[in-house]
């Protein structure tokens, strides 16, 4: 039996949760109930990343907006139920007109389906045409790790910024944990003071709030413990493990900032970011005979698959290898 959108509203959004800011301000009625329901049940239940989130929440909002110039007006649930795969294949060519790589229309597509997904799950709407419509294809790609001398002179570089002398150790004790720990940007910064690494492992909470532990060097304490020993703020239970320079969780665009100032310096591409040191952790352990489930575990991947992306890259290396120093290489 149906029950009015209203009423999937378990647990109310307060605002500091962020109902003044979700994005479906042209949804009418019953459909933004069930658009803020659904984003609430993502949230809550299913533990997606703020980042994920944010963009799911957008791309629904970009279908809804998209539906509001479509139809003539605001949906509505009967509007969603009418819909066929030519509304869907339209909209999917309207955000390819807006410039959007295959990734990005995956990702939109995906964000919709699992709309329409909750709204069969409450009895609102059952509409399959959203399923029956192919997914775009995704380019593949390979990561982009930094060599070892790039890593450390990338960290080494940061540590001698011109920057007070807190803030260079303390950028380069997140490099540093995140090419020896292989950590994501997000789950390094999101680290409170009382997870200080002393021992020999560190807990960390990383997508869908899945906690994992991995090995923590001798390297990583020290660079973490003279940050620490420089930070002009405190650290301690309940305060962030890493600060910005006015004393509040450091922002991850600061990070980037400084290692996007550290790659022209070094010459190196644009793909090294701070996550080219994560694949990094990962392909020179590959490198020196990890395999492949217990790298699986250190990066807190879902899927092996995905870690088996990594073979790719030192399989790269080894024809580079052969290439340039067997001699039938040119035959």
């Amino acid at each position: 039996m149906a029950r009015p959108a209203a009423a999937l509203r378990n647990t109310a959004l307060k605002k500091d949760e962020g109902q003044d800011r979700l994005p479906f301000f042209l949804a009418a009625g019953d459909v933004k109930a069930a658009a803020e329901a659904w984003y609430l049940w993502l949230a809550k239940e299913k533990r997606f990343a703020a980042h994920t989130l944010r963009a799911y929440g957008q791309d629904l909002a970009g279908f809804l907006a998209f539906l509001n110039s479509h139809l003539g007006d605001a949906a509505t649930l009967d509007d969603l139920r009418g819909l066929r795969q030519s509304d869907f294949r339209a909209y999917l060519s309207n955000r390819r007109n807006d410039g959007l790589a295959a990734t990005s229309l995956a990702r939109n597509l995906s964000a919709v389906r699992s709309f329409f997904r909750r709204l069969q799950r409450d009895g609102l709407v059952d509409n399959a045409a959203a399923g029956l419509i192919r997914t775009p294809k995704r380019p593949h790609s390979v990561p982009k790790p930094l060599s070892i001398p790039a890593a450390r002179q990338m960290i080494e570089t940061v540590d001698e910024a011109d920057a007070a002398p807190w803030l260079q150790a303390r950028d380069a004790a997140i490099l540093t944990l995140l090419w020896g720990a292989g950590l994501r940007l997000g789950e390094a910064l999101g680290l409170d003071g009382d997870q200080i690494p002393k021992g020999d492992s560190l807990t960390v909470t990383g997508k869908g709030r899945k906690q994992r532990i991995v090995p923590v060097l001798p390297v990583v304490r020290e660079a973490i413990a003279t940050y620490v020993k420089l930070c002009p703020w405190p650290i301690a239970a309940g305060t962030p493990l890493f600060y910005g320079a006015r004393g509040k969780r450091l922002d991850p665009a600061i990070v980037q900032k400084a290692m996007r100032s550290a790659r022209r310096a070094l010459g190196l591409p644009e793909t090294a970011t701070p996550h080219a040191l994560r694949h990094s952790f990962a392909t020179h352990l590959l490198a020196t005979g990890g395999d492949l489930r217990t790298i699986q575990e250190l990066l807190g991947h879902a899927s092996l698959a995905t870690t088996q992306r990594y073979t790719e890259v030192d399989a790269e290396a080894l024809l580079r290898v052969y290439d340039s120093a067997h001699p039938r290489a040119r035959a």
